[in-house]
């Protein structure tokens, strides 16, 4: 039987550490070998539904163990320090909830599981719900309330025992475009604030918007990480792809070509589509060519330094 190479020691020291991580059920591998620290703020886990995502979120908040590895919450074992899981906050993918409870209700027993205090439980579960904007719902159940309220009241209950580390599982889903807009703004209030913001998501949009900071996981294995437009700068196997918009896009990319500056053109509704191997390069020469040429450069604009493009070339090879 081969044997696995031993797991690489955590690039990044954090709030959250894990080391060499796996777990499998029975024959099935659904986090392969992951290692990344992550820090105060907020930082995004993407990958396609199905990548392990919220299996690696269980094990760091101590739901499950992991098979292999260690995880380390504020320096600590989740799985067996319960002091620090009383530091984490979780809002779970599933749509889990007591529909019979009114949103205070449900946000008070969350507060009340944490061990708040019951003299201060009506006044924590008040100051949760008014930051996810649910603060004058009434005595609705939530059972009534739409797919996007319901996260919302999830992130509340979250915010009970005003966590350190928050773990939040795929948070934006069925939020409308405003409060979607309002949550982000929420999480990075809360990572300036000095904790530990960790959101999954396969949404590429949401992703970006949560910021540039990401962990890109396929296939139960942690694929990349840092920046997303350091990570394009890393595909040197991959041309960049630039639009250029000029009074003579023709004229201009044909020398470009010539000069050995691109590999190809395309033209298309009066404006050049070049690849290049050294967008360095090109974007030193390109206005003083065009100046030589008696050409307006009216646009450049790169087509594939975006979190789209990232996405698909690390996770679907393409």
């Amino acid at each position: 039987m081969s044997t696995l190479p031993p797991p690489q020691a955590p690039t990044t020291p954090g709030m959250i550490t894990v080391d060499g991580v796996s777990k499998f059920f029975r024959s099935v591998v659904a986090v392969s070998d992951v290692t990344f620290g992550v820090g105060q703020g907020v930082t995004a886990l993407l990958g396609p539904n199905g990548a392990g995502k919220s299996t690696l979120f269980r094990m760091l908040c101590g739901l499950t163990p992991p098979s292999r590895g260690t995880l380390r919450v504020l320096g600590k074992d989740p799985r067996r320090d319960r002091e620090v899981r009383g530091s984490i906050g979780l809002v779970p993918q599933q749509d889990a909830l007591f529909d019979h409870l009114t949103a205070s209700e449900f946000v008070a027993v969350a507060a009340r599981t944490h061990g708040v205090e019951q003299s201060g439980v009506a006044t924590v579960a008040r100051w949760a719900l008014e930051q996810v904007d649910l603060a004058d719902v009434g005595a609705k159940p939530v059972g009534q309330f739409s797919k996007g309220m319901r996260q919302r009241v999830k992130v509340a209950a979250a915010l009970v025992n005003d966590p350190q580390v928050l773990v939040l599982d795929e948070p934006l889903t069925g939020l409308d475009p405003v409060q979607r807009r309002r949550m982000i703004e929420l999480f990075h209030r809360l990572g300036d604030e000095g904790r530990c913001v960790l959101v999954s998501s396969h949404v590429l949009d949401e992703v970006a918007r949560l910021g540039s900071r990401i962990l890109v996981v396929a296939q139960g294995r942690l694929v990349a990480s840092g920046d997303y437009r350091d990570l394009r700068e890393l595909m040197d196997d991959r041309p960049h792809r630039i639009r250029l918009g000029a009074s003579d896009p023709r004229r201009l990319s044909t020398e470009l070509v010539r000069l050995g500056l691109v590999n190809s053109l395309t033209i298309a509704d009066g404006k050049a589509v070049v690849e290049t191997d050294d967008v360095d390069t090109l974007g030193r020469q390109l206005a003083p060519l065009a100046l030589a040429l008696g050409v307006r450069l009216d646009e450049v604009y790169p087509l594939d330094d975006d979190l789209e493009s990232v996405f698909r070339y690390l996770v679907e090879g393409r």
